[in-house]
């Protein structure tokens, strides 16, 4: 499992996870895509525009491995705003590459971009 070096492990001041330390033994947590209501409390939007800040400020436009990415984070965005950057994408590895779809990030959290 790769270990982004210097990406921040949490939103600083709560308990959103941005990061794991180590890999499952059973395996990666499969990613899946989470529907985001809008009823959705404020403190889970800012950890989702922190998160995805974060995710711009490290790799940009480039594509990027998993790695040590929290998977419940990831999944929030994941088919939206992230999205697989290989037709082979494998939600299961930690090897799985993604990047930004800048387009939908803009328009879904235009703070973060400015």
């Amino acid at each position: 499992m790769l270990k982004h070096r210097g990406f921040p492990g949490r939103l600083p001041g709560t308990d959103f996870q941005f990061t794991i330390r180590r890999p499952n033994p059973k395996g990666a947590t499969p990613l899946r895509r989470r529907e985001r209501h809008a009823d959705r409390r404020p403190a889970d939007r800012e950890a989702d525009a922190a998160f995805l800040a974060a995710l711009w400020a490290h790799f940009g436009e480039a594509a990027f491995e998993r790695g040590n990415l929290d998977a419940g984070r990831l999944s929030w965005l994941l088919g939206r705003e992230v999205v697989p950057a290989t037709d082979s994408f494998d939600p299961e590895s930690y090897e799985a590459e993604l990047r930004i779809d800048r387009a939908a990030a803009m328009a879904a959290f235009p703070e973060v971009f400015p």
